[in-house]
């Protein structure tokens, strides 16, 4: 069976199976939607400010990324996806249509869990998300809001899993944030004693990050 034949199977069962049944919703835009219902056997793969991330076992290589409804930004994300194209280091659209996207499966761990789990991250993992980002801006994007919690690593290699801000404004502050951490703090003292860094400690340090920011007046 070909790819594409694969994709058609894949957007009849979601039309069939996930769009009618599954019940989700975002409360308030800066906090992830929260699903409350999803159909077996689809799981869930994380969620955002405005839609949530399913895949189906039968369609490992897949994900499906679903809008929560009265949420904007679905136009935005597919134009980043046209301008991206296929580059090792992003997903790719096969399906874009009424709120649902069809994704090239990203799997990794994210730097943020990573910290957490104290796995080592290589310098090669944070190379390859500045070239991405080059990369994306020679499209005419904008990278911004790109954070521990939006890159992957994945044998040893970058990933850029969340792009759908790309058309907005911004600095790009975040990610170079994140590259002062780790060449600073991280490289030198952390990732050598392999230290595991908890959760309430990594979410209290981005919940101080980002009221320093909004402070300053810093765009990500």
């Amino acid at each position: 069976m070909t790819e594409k034949d694969r994709i058609s199977q894949l957007i009849e069962i979601v039309n069939r199976q996930l769009r009618p049944k599954v019940i989700f919703e975002s409360i308030k835009s800066h906090n992830p939607v929260e699903v409350r219902y999803l159909p077996s056997p689809w799981i869930l793969l994380g969620t955002g400010n405005y839609a949530a991330v399913f895949a189906h076992p039968n369609y490992p290589e897949q994900a499906v990324k679903v809008y929560a409804p009265n949420r904007s930004g679905f136009e935005e994300e597919v134009e980043v996806y046209r301008r991206i194209g296929t580059h090792p280091a992003f997903s790719q659209c096969f399906y874009a249509q009424d709120n649902i996207l069809i994704l090239k499966r990203m799997r990794g761990v994210t730097l943020y869990n990573s910290l957490h789990k104290g796995f080592r991250i290589p310098v090669q993992v944070i190379l390859d998300i500045d070239r991405a980002l080059d990369y994306a801006r020679n499209q005419g994007l904008n990278p911004r809001d790109v954070h521990g919690k939006n890159v992957m690593m994945y044998e040893g290699r970058g990933l850029v899993v969340d792009i759908s801000d790309f058309l907005k404004k911004g600095s790009g502050s975040a990610w170079n944030d994140f590259k002062r951490f780790y060449f600073w703090i991280y490289r030198p003292f952390l990732s050598p004693a392999k230290i595991r860094i908890p959760w309430k400690l990594l979410d209290f340090s981005r919940f101080t990050y980002r009221w320093l920011r909004g402070l300053l007046k810093r765009e990500a």
